[in-house]
């Protein structure tokens, strides 16, 4: 993968960039991939059931408003997005079983580690546009992210 700080160069105004404020959780420090979309709140169920499905190198983009509440990833999703190969998961809010995801071959961004896990009743909406920390995430754009960042382009980049 380009690095974003490539990317940013030779793409500039093309390119969203988000805010500077995630922590790698995964086995892959570097990811890119179509976007898809889950929005919730405190509950994890439409992220498992997202993550079910056969990823095809996308990445899932789990918009939980930066919730403190609870973590709406952990080591079983991270293993889950590996299996049905998921290039990523970006969560604009915290995981858990740091340990754990640290073992799975995905690239996990998100802005810290929180031990309480989610709820579990069955809310959330997929596959809508969502924005946080400066950017917007359509399904079908495309993300790629490194220790430098997170950028956006509505196209596949080189």
């Amino acid at each position: 993968m380009t690095p974003t700080t490539d990317l940013c160069d030779a793409h500039g105004a093309k390119l969203q960039v988000c805010a500077p404020l995630w922590r790698d959780f995964g086995g892959l420090d570097s990811f890119s991939g179509p976007i898809e979309t889950v929005r919730t709140h405190d509950d994890n169920t439409k992220v498992r059931a997202t993550l079910e499905t056969p990823g095809g190198g996308r990445v899932l983009v789990v918009d939980n408003g930066g919730s403190q509440a609870c973590a709406v990833v952990g080591g079983n999703l991270g293993k889950l997005a590996e299996a049905n190969g998921w290039a990523g998961i970006v969560v604009n809010g915290y995981v858990r079983d740091a340990a754990e995801l640290a073992t799975c071959k995905t690239g996990i961004k998100a802005l810290g580690p929180y031990p309480r896990k989610s709820l579990k009743a069955d809310r959330g909406v997929v596959g809508e546009v969502v924005g946080f920390w400066g950017v917007t995430f359509a399904p079908g754009h495309f993300l790629y992210a490194d220790r430098d960042g997170i950028v956006v382009s509505e196209t596949r980049l080189g």
